[in-house]
């Protein structure tokens, strides 16, 4: 196997290119906890597993460094916008929890997400959270190897950039929308309740001003928001799992249709 790899050191080197950038962008294996040289380790030996097989299938490779060079490129492009893709359906749960956050009175308080090396709203952390949990429970890793790399792999070569260029566009505005659709769908029955909640407090502030309700609605808020999280978490947890499957049955589409 080693002395195979070494003859096609310039495929290897094409194909480990595409997984790590793959690996650099894709959730959860892109925080900068894991080291990087677990991540370089991890590439090669994915390239290594579907070496044999993207040999086989045949995979002309330039004699000439330039053109060589635009297809090191073109692989590298190929794992970002898997990983872009496969971010953007994760993204919906820290978005979901950033819509109702300052509704229900956490706006102004925000923790730093290790992961993604920023500050996102309490709310957006726990649902990122229990999203990790659900992505790994529904077998994110395994989708992750077997459609990012094997299915990209048999799909898609970096030549289909320039010549399928609308078809991934299309996709990927696709999923950018679908993230704020997703994100708005998961956050919706804690966000209309606590508007309806404003609402009438609101009202009822007018009707007895001296009472001072606009204050005291605050705490009903924040307590009404953990009663339907507490509900609702069992039924959330089985939503997390249809949009992360959903997001890779996109992706199979996304390199099925265009390859």
């Amino acid at each position: 196997m080693f002395n195979e790899i070494l003859d096609g050191a310039d495929l290897f080197f094409l194909i480990a290119v595409r997984v790590l950038a793959m690996v650099e962008t894709a959730p959860l294996l892109s925080s900068d906890g894991i080291p990087q040289a677990a991540k370089i380790a991890l590439s090669g030996l994915t390239a290594a597993a579907v070496f044999p097989w993207v040999r086989e299938a045949g995979y002309p490779i330039p004699d000439t460094i330039g053109p060589y060079l635009a297809l090191l490129a073109g692989e590298a492009l190929l794992g970002v916008i898997t990983g872009f893709f496969l971010v953007a359906v994760q993204a919906a749960f820290v978005t979901a929890g950033q819509f109702f956050s300052l509704q229900m009175g956490f706006g102004a308080s925000e923790v730093y997400d290790p992961l993604a090396e920023i500050e996102i709203p309490l709310m957006g952390q726990y649902l990122n959270i229990v999203a990790m949990l659900v992505f790994v429970q529904v077998g994110g890793f395994r989708n992750l190897f077997l459609i990012g790399v094997r299915g990209s792999f048999q799909a898609l070569r970096a030549v289909d950039l320039v010549t399928r260029r609308d078809g991934f566009f299309e996709y990927l505005f696709g999923a950018v929308s679908l993230l704020f659709k997703n994100a708005m769908t998961l956050a919706f029955p804690i966000l209309g309740t606590l508007m309806v909640i404003s609402v009438t407090m609101g009202l009822l502030s007018k009707a007895a001003p001296q009472m001072n309700l606009l204050t005291e609605g605050f705490p009903l808020n924040i307590g009404v928001a953990f009663l339907l999280l507490f509900g609702s978490l069992p039924y959330l947890m089985e939503a997390f799992s249809r949009l992360i499957d959903a997001g890779f049955l996109d992706l199979a589409r996304m390199l099925g249709g265009t390859g």
